[in-house]
């Protein structure tokens, strides 16, 4: 007996009911995410994309591993009573949804009450969390997803806050002399939290070396301070530097957190493209900004692995704000191949307050390919997360 082409259709919107409700995996449907991955280019602008792009690939218009994620919109990110935000004004508004002012860290200090942060409703959904960065491991941007201080220089405050009530897991960056100076830090917190950390079962590392065999040995509680202040930046370090390098401790931060069934909040900063633009430094610029899409490709490489892990996972590329006005000014085509450097220009060497792009995919990213403000990033992580 043949069947009519009504029928035809009939059977196929039944396939595709079955496939879309049953056969895909219930995250890509619902926006939840298993695992939600936020990388952030500390002040990086448009602009410093395409140098990047351009120091890259030349002539030749390939993109940066980021800017083929699924969506693209931007984000508008001022802060609390005025048109420029600091980082740590920028970070809490994500961290915690709603406007700080400059060197809050998702904290008011007038006393209103605050939202808790994400990191803090992953920990309470059985995830576990990690914070990664080219900066000390206590400055702002990480700072607003593990603690709530009053000032961003609590930095001995903020530590004691990962370990003793964020719990944290995976914590790799600089800073190691903030956390053992003996000085309390603004907040009064003093003591050495190295040790603190120690005392609380964290398996504590110095170099690439002591990274490499702590995640070989299976550690899930790790911390990793690999110099004093900052780390290297790239256009000046050298190839037998014991620091890692971002793409490392993201590679380090993902197997440590794969463990957990239940799935992770991991956030990675590329800290310094904001100090080389303070700077109005190229070469530092360009640097950072590869380096971080290097980080970008090492995580989406992961993401990629395995189907399942890819419709659980948000992934988010967004900077919190722009620094030093870049442009590209020349040169100027004539229709030919041009020979020499790439021209440049920059407005100052502070903040500017113009909106910064968002690249992201996964569950719940599709709510992000717009123009929206910068504390409506917590609302779609948290949703994400239930």
């Amino acid at each position: 007996m043949t069947r009519s082409p009504v029928d035809e259709v009939h059977l196929s919107r039944i396939v595709i009911f079955v496939i879309i409700f049953f056969i895909l995996p219930a995250s890509s449907c619902s926006g939840r995410a298993r695992n939600i991955i936020l990388i952030v280019p500390d002040g990086m602008g448009l602009a410093n994309v395409t140098a990047a792009r351009i120091s890259k690939h030349g002539s030749n218009p390939l993109p940066l591993s980021f800017e083929t994620l699924d969506q693209i919109g931007y984000q508008r990110t001022f802060a609390a009573g005025g048109v420029i935000t600091d980082s740590a004004a920028a970070a809490s508004a994500w961290a915690c949804g709603e406007k700080f002012s400059n060197g809050e860290v998702c904290y008011h200090r007038d006393g209103r009450p605050y939202q808790p942060n994400i990191l803090e409703l992953a920990m309470k959904s059985g995830r576990s969390t990690g914070l990664v960065a080219t900066e000390a491991i206590t400055d702002a941007t990480p700072a607003a997803f593990g603690a709530h201080v009053p000032f961003r220089r609590c930095w001995k405050e903020i530590a004691r806050q990962y370990i003793e009530e964020s719990h944290v897991s995976v914590l790799l960056g600089g800073g190691k002399a903030l956390l053992t100076a003996q000085e309390a830090d603004p907040c009064g917190t003093a003591g050495d939290l190295l040790r603190l950390a120690q005392e609380r079962g964290y398996r504590v590392v110095a170099d690439r070396k002591e990274l490499e065999k702590a995640v070989e040995e299976g550690a899930t509680k790790l911390l990793g301070l690999f110099s004093d202040h900052t780390l290297t930046p790239e256009y000046i370090r050298k190839p037998e530097s014991a620091e890692p390098r971002l793409r490392e401790m993201a590679t380090a931060a993902l197997r440590v957190l794969e463990q957990n069934e239940a799935g992770f909040f991991l956030l990675i900063e590329g800290s310094l493209v904001d100090r080389a633009n303070h700077e109005n430094n190229f070469p530092y610029q360009v640097g950072e900004v590869l380096a971080f899409d290097e980080a970008v490709a090492v995580v989406r490489a992961w993401v990629d692995q395995d189907p399942k892990r890819k419709a659980e996972t948000l992934l988010i590329v967004v900077p919190d704000h722009e620094t030093g006005g870049f442009a590209i000014t020349g040169p100027f085509s004539t229709g030919k191949d041009a020979d020499g450097e790439v021209e440049t220009a920059w407005t100052g060497k502070k903040h500017t307050g113009v909106d910064t792009i968002i690249w992201s995919s996964g569950p719940g990213s599709e709510r992000l390919g717009r123009a929206i403000d910068n504390t409506d990033l917590y609302g779609i992580m948290a949703d994400a997360l239930k």
